[in-house]
């Protein structure tokens, strides 16, 4: 498993108008070949009556999935550029379509990379993306005296404060990245005088939003 990789939010769209055409980009988190699939097929449907439903996906953790769909199109001008913003942008279980309605003008092939392309990138933007962090759960049960302090200190810290249960003592459910374990006991002994009761629970991933300027590539 990935300590940490880049994907969209689950799916969103966005339409541009390009010389009278427009291009209609959509794009779905997908885990396998069939899910990618079965997205092409969806929106093939839907716009059964669009000149072009070209198409692109990038599946599995090493990328070893990548497919590339003109639907008519010129050879080379809309499902690879389409698969190189997926690739440039670092995105993995992703597929896009991008619909598009013939607008009377013809753009060329530099064109029509560029519109792709384009498409693909105003879905994402529209969409989000989001960092997916393999993650230790902690859970952490404290007097209910020792709450207000434990609740400021977590949302102020680097972990990730997901659940309160309000049980016989209170049971704070946070996660911190796996490496990170020691220290994150050692911050919450710190901040509880040794009053608190810690135990390890599952490595999940969580997803933390974020902004398409600041993503790493």
């Amino acid at each position: 498993m990935l300590n940490s990789y880049y994907t969209v939010k689950p799916e969103g769209a966005k339409e541009i108008v390009i010389q009278k055409s427009r291009f209609i980009g959509y794009i779905r988190r997908c885990e396998t070949e069939e899910e990618a699939q079965a997205f092409v097929n969806e929106i093939k449907k839907k716009h059964k009556d669009a000149t072009h439903n070209c198409s692109a996906y990038m599946i599995g953790e090493h990328d070893l999935i990548q497919k590339a769909n003109d639907d008519g199109e010129p050879s080379g001008t809309a499902g690879v550029p389409m698969l190189e913003v997926l690739k440039k942008r670092g995105l993995k279980d992703t597929a896009v379509v991008v619909t598009r309605y013939f607008g009377g003008i013809k753009l060329g092939a530099g064109g029509l990379i560029r519109a792709y392309g384009g498409a693909v990138s105003e879905a994402i933007e529209e969409t989000g993306i989001v960092e997916r962090k393999l993650m230790k759960q902690m859970s952490v049960s404290i007097d209910y005296s020792l709450l207000g302090k434990v609740e400021n200190e977590a949302r102020q810290s680097k972990y990730i404060l997901d659940t309160i249960n309000y049980l016989e003592k209170v049971e704070l459910l946070l996660y911190t990245e796996n490496e990170d374990q020691d220290e994150f006991r050692d911050w919450i002994t710190n901040i509880t005088s040794g009053q608190a009761e810690i135990r390890e629970g599952d490595l999940s991933y969580m997803e933390i939003d974020v902004p398409s300027d600041k993503q790493k590539e």
